[in-house]
């Protein structure tokens, strides 16, 4: 059949076209009874870093079939936005699970889950936890010496290193690649910037150990719900697709929504390493969440990772990873962006957006 047939006949299955979209009619006659073919890596090629090809795997079909009706649980009810609602986020289980369920933040003077959310659950467990007002609750800076830029090699600056705005501190991220003209952007919060944008010109500079401030750019463009600004360099110094660990990690791509899905039932680890806190690692609480704790707006595509003490002020812009388990021994894949944690009693994570949800939105890659 040709590709538009085929793309009907699997919406009809319930399979995600939006997923299918990146598979072949190979990838599903590949696949064992029982399991299904998933997008979990998006990576970039070696010979043209602005093109990326597509890493699959097989998945149980009824894991699949779980986390993605968790993910249509998750929409909708951010869709609603009920009174009391201030986020939630996918859980899956392990494979041989076969489960997936949806955990929800409420607010303290808000309602119970309405009865009306069971009628579309469709099987899947929500886990309600109330939060208390977190308006109220004040998060003190931890104070610890930045880490600086030392030793560039080939004049580009590794992730995991501070940066300095016209208002604040933060930590960069590895080279971003716009989805237009063969460029590499530096990247970190766009918090870190006034929220005024009108009223800084978005200069971005990089301070060094025993040596002269240097420019590293200025703001391309503010992406507020995203909370990341890409900044094109100006001087003689390039973003690399590098993390500032003791290992020098390559980044090598980014995992798609469903990559980090596999993460969480295999039980896996993420990484970061942040201007401030250093290199930490943790377990993924949730994923595709939903946040509404910040802003008038929600913010969606988030990645919750960790603990609250992996990030503090000044570690915003950092990213997340995994090693690449189709790469060498120090490649490594990208899961998110670390830029804000709780503050309040009974929760305890770090979160930011998905390296996927940029992609969706707006065609970025690692």
């Amino acid at each position: 059949m040709d590709r538009r047939a085929f793309l009907r006949t699997l919406a009809s299955g319930g399979y995600a076209v939006g997923m299918a979209a990146w598979l072949g009619v190979d990838d599903f006659l590949a696949a064992d009874d029982g399991d299904v073919p998933v997008v979990t890596a998006l990576v970039r090629d070696d010979d043209d870093p602005w093109s990326v090809h597509e890493r699959t795997r097989t998945v149980p079909a009824e894991w699949y079939a779980a986390v993605q009706k968790a993910f249509e649980v998750n929409e909708r009810l951010a869709q609603l936005g009920f009174t009391g609602y201030l986020g939630s986020a996918v859980v899956p289980g392990d494979h041989d699970s076969g489960t997936a369920s949806v955990s929800v933040g409420l607010s303290s003077d808000g309602h119970s889950i309405p009865e009306l959310i069971d009628e579309f659950s469709g099987g899947i467990d929500l886990n309600a936890e109330t939060i208390i007002d977190v308006d109220a609750l004040q998060n003190g800076p931890v104070h610890r010496e930045p880490h600086l830029a030392d030793g560039l090699v080939n004049d580009r600056v590794p992730s995991g290193v501070t940066c300095e705005t016209s208002s604040s501190m933060a930590t960069l991220g590895p080279a971003l690649y716009p989805p237009a003209g063969q460029r590499r952007f530096f990247v970190t919060a766009e918090h870190a910037f006034l929220d005024d944008h009108d009223a800084t010109d978005g200069t971005v500079v990089l301070p060094r150990e025993n040596e002269e401030p240097i420019e590293l750019g200025t703001v391309a463009r503010y992406h507020p719900r995203a909370d990341i600004a890409a900044i094109e360099p100006t001087g003689p110094l390039e973003p690399a697709s590098r993390i500032d660990a003791p290992s020098r990690p390559r980044v090598r791509g980014q995992f798609t929504r469903f990559g980090l899905a596999d993460l969480v039932a295999r039980d896996a680890d993420l990484e970061k390493v942040g201007a401030l806190t250093g290199h930490t690692t943790g377990k993924i609480q949730g994923i595709d969440a939903v946040t509404c704790f910040t802003d008038e707006f929600c913010r969606r595509g988030q990645l919750r990772w960790g603990g609250e003490m992996d990030l503090t002020d000044g570690d915003s812009g950092s990213v997340s990873y995994h090693r690449d388990p189709e790469g060498d021994d120090r490649d490594v894949l990208i899961a998110g962006f670390n830029n804000a944690r709780t503050w309040w009693p009974g929760q305890s994570y770090v979160w930011g957006v998905g390296a996927y949800r940029l992609t969706e939105q707006h065609g970025y890659h690692f």
